[in-house]
């Protein structure tokens, strides 16, 4: 703070200290909004004390009730919201680091901020590469615990297991928001059992030279800003291509799933089926749960667990997977 008030860039007012915007001349780059068309949303009070409405609190002189504060040149106060991150980010990663993400709902005023508070300090960029994430959706509102409409992981991992969702994430590119619901997720499952069943007909080894180009188109696509969907339906692709011939090699799709972390679908296709004991199992825990002993049903779920083996129940009834 002392330095971008030494640069020209920040100045204090009675016992705060701002930011100012319009001393970077990059200030909107990020957010790629209009300087003029910006508001910083920090309320009647705070305006009155700034040199220009865009400027932005770097400091804030301490208010009553407030119980946290520190002694400062400019009196006694707290950190503003953005320049505690530039000064953690600094002194735990420096500046110039490779990348800085973040939900896309940061993007403008907190992103932008960070940038220009550093670039002002410190001459240089803060992130060379700024990547933000969309939201998870229930409906047509984002997910989140201030609305109420959240799903636990715990409980969605014993439902549908570690890779459905991890081929979930996958479905939607990440800059995107992505609805969650039970037809997202049974879509993702049914991709699932859909390449642990085309690895069941695969061969160990090299993949035939002509389907290298669907190879190659997926790896585009993911070096295009990590294009999950489109990485995926090019390995639908090269799945559908192997599923018309016999003895196909693997390494290709062994390859891509392992960059998305799901190359141990093939190693669970290759697997044993459930044996008896493991179906006698499911059986008994099924029929706990038809007589509502839930407690017999956990204790029969956790047996299976420790054979490797997890419930999948589904309205077909269950069936058992490797999670």
């Amino acid at each position: 703070i002392e330095t971008l008030i030494e640069k020209g860039s920040a100045y204090a007012v009675e016992g705060d200290v701002y930011f100012r915007v319009r001393s970077d001349a990059q200030y909107g780059c990020l957010s790629h909004r209009a300087i003029d068309a910006m508001d910083q949303g920090e309320g009647v009070e705070g305006a009155a004390l700034k040199d220009d409405p865009l400027d932005f609190a770097l400091w804030k002189a301490t208010k009553a009730g407030e119980d946290t504060s520190w002694d400062t040149p400019w009196g006694r106060g707290r950190p503003g919201w953005h320049i505690e991150c530039s000064a953690m980010a600094e002194e735990l990663l420096g500046v110039g680091i490779d990348i800085h993400g973040g939900g896309n709902d940061l993007i403008f005023p907190h992103h932008e901020n960070e940038a220009a508070q550093t670039r002002m300090a410190r001459g240089g960029e803060l992130a060379t590469i700024w990547m933000h994430n969309g939201m998870l959706q229930m409906g047509e509102e984002k997910m989140a615990k201030s609305v109420g409409n959240i799903a636990l992981l715990a409980d969605v991992l014993e439902r549908w297991g570690r890779d459905t969702i991890v081929l979930f994430f996958c479905t939607g590119h990440y800059h995107q928001p992505l609805r969650f619901s039970d037809e997202t997720l049974a879509a993702a499952d049914a991709s699932v059992r859909r390449i642990r069943e085309a690895g069941r007909r695969l061969a160990p080894g090299s993949s035939p030279e002509d389907l290298a180009p669907l190879r190659e188109r997926f790896f585009e696509a993911l070096a295009d800003d990590f294009h999950t969907p489109r990485a995926l339906a090019v390995m639908y692709e090269w799945v559908a291509e192997a599923n018309r011939r016999d003895g196909v090699g693997d390494a290709d799709l062994r390859e891509m799933l392992g960059v998305l972390g799901l190359e141990n679908l093939l190693d669970a296709a290759a697997g044993d089926a459930p044996d008896a004991e493991a179906i006698t199992l499911m059986q008994a825990r099924e029929d706990a749960r038809a007589t509502q002993d839930w407690a017999e049903a956990d204790r029969l779920r956790d047996a299976l667990a420790a054979l490797g083996w997890q419930v999948r129940d589904s309205a077909d009834g269950p069936s058992l997977v490797r999670p």
